[in-house]
Parts: C-alpha cells; sequence; structure tokens
C-alpha cells in the first residue's frame, strides 16, 4: 500500500519533534508499505530545520521513509508568522496537489498538522489518486485556540479553521483521534461513531530496549551531588511552556525547601528564563535547571528520578482527553508519577503508575510527593513497573502502526 502523510511540523531523531509521523511511518514502512511524509520546511518544534538551500523543496529518505519538505517562512510564537507558515505550506501543497497524486498513486491520504486546513489539499490529492483521505485529530481546533487562547468564533482566523474542520467531517473516510475522549463532540459535528478510531500517542520499544546513552557530564556531575547530600530527585523532563503548569511545581518547592528533597526541571521553552528568575528571587535552593539534552540520552536521565511530574493547567478543554508523549516516557522508564490534572482521562490512574492530584494546587501536590518518597524504593519500583507494563500492553508504535492501518482499511 501506497501511504501519504501529510503533517507540517513531522520531524525525525534528525531533526526533533513531531516524532509520531516518524514512528507511524517507520513501523508501516516495516510492514512492507510506502511512504511519503510532506511537511514544512520550518516548525517552532523541531530542534533542527531542513535546509532547502535556496529552493521551494527538498527530498530526502529517513530510515526508509520518504519526505518532502516545502519551503515556508520562519516565525516565531503564535502569531501572524506562524499563521503565515500555515497558509504558505497549505497553499504550496494545493500547488503540487496534482503532480503527487499522479507521481506517489496513494492508496491512503492522511491529513494531519494540527489545524485543519491541510484538509482541503489532501481530499484533492485523494480525490486524484482514487485514494481513501483520514484526517487525525491532534488537538481540537478551533475549539483549543477559542477555549485557551480566548478566541472569539468571529474571528476571520476561527472562522477559516471551522470551515476546514466542517469540510474534514463532511469528507474524510476515517477519523483518527489521539484524544481518547472526543467521541461525543466528533459526533455532534456530524462524524458517525463507525468512522472514528482512537489511537493514541507512543513510544517506540526498541529505543529502550538498545540501551541509553550516557548522559553529559555536567549533568552527570549535578545529579550526583544532589544525591551525595543525601536528596530524593523530583524530576521533571520536556517543554517549559505555560500548558505544563512548572510555577505549579515552583510553588510545591517552596512549601518543601526544607526538606530532603530536589526539584529538577530538564528542557528548555518560553517560559523556562521566567521560572529561573523567580527561583533565584525567592531563593529556592531546592529547584534546579538543566539545559535540554539529546533524545538517546532520556532513559539514562529519567534512572535519576525517584518521582516524575507532569502537570496541566486546570481547563475545561481537557474534557476531550489528554496524550503526552513525555508521560510515555516516564512509564517505560518505570518511574513511579506525580500527575496533576483533571481531564477526562487519567493514564496515570489506569496503569496504578502513581498518585493523581488535582491541578494547580501545590498545598496538594507536595502532600503528594512526600506520600511517593515515603514509599520505599521497592514500592516505587513495583508502582513504576505498573506503567511500564501498561506502555508495553497499550502504548508502542508497533501496536499502534497496526491499529492505525486497520482504521484506514475499516
Amino acid at each position: 500500500m501506497r501511504i501519504l502523510y501529510v503533517n507540517h511540523y513531522a520531524g525525525s531523531p534528525h531533526y526533533g519533534m513531531e516524532y509520531r509521523p516518524y514512528y507511524l511511518a517507520r513501523e508501516w514502512v516495516r510492514m512492507g508499505h510506502d511512504v511519503q511524509i510532506v511537511a514544512a520546511s520550518q516548525s517552532h518544534i523541531r530542534s533542527r530545520q531542513p535546509q532547502l538551500a535556496g529552493e521551494y523543496r527538498l527530498d530526502e529518505t529517513i530510515d526508509g521513509i520518504q519526505y518532502t519538505w516545502f519551503e515556508t517562512p520562519r516565525y516565531s510564537g503564535n502569531g501572524v508568522g506562524r499563521v503565515r507558515n500555515m497558509i504558505a505550506f497549505v497553499s504550496r501543497l494545493y500547488l503540487e496537489s496534482k503532480r503527487i497524486a499522479e507521481s506517489l498513486k496513494p492508496d491512503v491520504v492522511i491529513a494531519s498538522s494540527t489545524y485543519p486546513m491541510d484538509i482541503w489539499p489532501a481530499r484533492r490529492i485523494a480525490k486524484l489518486a482514487g485514494a481513501k483521505l483520514v484526517f487525525e485529530i491532534h488537538d481540537l481546533w478551533p475549539l483549543t485556540p477559542m477555549e485557551l487562547g480566548r478566541m472569539s468564533r468571529r474571528h476571520p482566523f476561527i472562522m477559516l479553521l471551522q470551515a476546514a474542520e466542517d469540510y474534514a467531517y463532511r469528507h474524510a473516510d476515517t477519523v483518527v483521534s489521539m484524544l481518547p475522549k472526543v467521541h461525543d463532540y466528533v459526533e455532534s459535528r456530524g462524524v458517525p461513531g463507525n468512522r472514528l478510531h482512537i489511537v493514541p500517542n507512543g513510544v517506540d520499544p526498541w529505543e529502550w530496549e538498545r540501551g541509553s546513552a550516557e548522559l553529559p557530564a555536567n549533568v552527570e556531575a549535578a545529579l550526583s551531588a544532589i544525591r551525595d547530600a543525601g536528596n530524593f530527585v523530583v524530576g521533571y523532563a520536556g517543554t517549559h511552556g505555560v500548558s505544563n503548569a512548572l510555577h505549579t511545581l515552583l510553588d510545591a518547592a517552596a512549601i518543601m525547601r526544607d526538606e530532603k528533597v530536589t526539584f529538577v526541571l530538564v528542557g528548555t521553552g518560553p517560559e523556562k528564563a521566567g521560572l529561573q528568575r523567580r527561583a533565584q528571587a525567592e531563593q529556592l535552593q531546592n529547584v534546579r535547571f538543566i539545559d535540554p539534552i539529546a533524545k538517546e540520552q532520556i532513559p539514562a536521565l529519567l534512572q535519576r528520578f525517584d518521582v516524575a511530574y507532569i502537570g496541566w493547567q486546570r481547563q475545561p478543554l481537557y474534557r476531550f482527553g489528554i496524550a503526552p508523549n513525555k508521560l510515555m516516557d516516564y512509564m517505560m522508564a518505570a518511574r513511579p508519577v506525580l500527575h496533576a490534572v483533571e481531564a477526562g482521562n487519567d493514564p496515570v490512574g489506569e496503569a496504578g503508575c502513581g498518585l493523581t492530584v488535582e491541578p494547580e494546587n501545590p498545598e496538594v501536590a507536595a502532600r503528594g510527593f512526600r506520600n511517593l518518597l515515603a514509599l520505599s524504593p521497592g514500592e516505587r519500583q513495583a508502582m513504576g513497573m505498573c506503567g511500564k507494563r501498561f506502555v508495553m500492553d497499550n502504548h508502542t508504535y508497533p501496536i499502534l502502526g497496526k491499529r492505525f492501518l486497520a482504521a484506514c482499511c475499516s
């Protein structure tokens, strides 16, 4: 089967996030299918961008997956620049749709760019090629910018998004969602329940089985110093953004400043500088910030955590469910997790691999940390192993790749 996967933000181990298209495509290639990913040259979530050397497109092969990168303008933040970047990608894809349909002759076309406007060129390609059309939901746009960004439904950009979403639900043969609780919403938009399939995020078990790369010497030294001082490590690894509720983590650290625990935040993001300034101003000596490390070093890092933290803001939007990548990593590392969330689903509770507490409540979070750290090492390890078994049974890409293709063929 020939599969066209359209994802504006697609990445790879070479370029960085977004990883889901790469992992699914690699599984399909291993199953004997031909896969073409089409993505934009500029993305705010990649660590590196493909270099097009002034050309409007670049074709390359990564681990058996054919990639096409279309030139798009650079941008930062979520303003007009990002919208221009979206429009450039969708426009180029539409202009190239006939050529793509004739050269690739796809059997399945997947529109999967977070925002839904790629459905228009994707449907054109599918129609020209006589292919099945799949619409993949990451976040519910335009609902996400309306509820999180407080944008009016009459804003021109929101109206454009709504038109694209409605078009997708009218014309897609299959709808795939990472979010597990979208059934009522999608059905309210006119999609029969038998056309909706849930395929969550996952992990590549081979990356964990092959062993981890060693930590950078400075990171190893910093974590060893914490241990030598007799402190527990509560760790967070990931983006430092508003939605990650890291100010709540610092609030909990302030409450626990006189206890034998150090809070380690690894990564970068738009909120990191502000978090660092706050920790310095409040003299939070029990907080350490560490720069991002390579993806292959993450398993070694997580093994140094006694408890892993993941938090969310209190947002009604999460009623449709959550599918965080970092939580899959925590669980694969068999770390007990403190999960601060109110959502339509709770993977930590389902797996029995930690404690779930209400979000944005530092007193409750501090109490949860104390309860987890009061357990014996063996009890924490047993709790963590529940998470690893849960991921291995439900969230590995060999399993998810097959589920996704089964949905496409249903």
